[in-house]
């Protein structure tokens, strides 16, 4: 369902996805580079488990939620990958922590 366009030339970059390594042009979002890695839910609900996905890859439904370098509750279609990058599968509701906020 998804492609690259065969024009498209960039430089490349490496992250993690739970852990497994995931190549990406430079200049994607996330939500992007793991739809192109074949990557199809990046979260699941809070209330049933169900597997979600991005969908509108513009900010507005939230279906693209993952924890990105240790923070919960990144929308994957707004950040762009960056070299290194440690992405993870959301699971549930974000955590909150009683540490005050920096």
């Amino acid at each position: 369902m998804f492609r690259r366009l065969s024009d498209r030339a960039s430089g490349e970059v490496t992250f993690t996805f739970d852990g497994l390594p995931v190549r990406a042009s430079a200049g994607d979002s996330v939500a992007a580079a793991l739809l192109a890695a074949g990557v199809r839910a990046c979260r699941t609900t809070p209330v049933s488990g169900a597997p979600r996905g991005p969908y509108c890859m513009m900010g507005v439904c939230f279906e693209c939620l993952v924890r990105i370098d240790g923070m919960d509750n990144r929308q994957g279609c707004l950040v762009p990958v960056q070299e290194g990058m440690r992405v993870e599968t959301q699971h549930g509701a974000r955590a909150l922590t009683t540490e005050p906020a920096q």
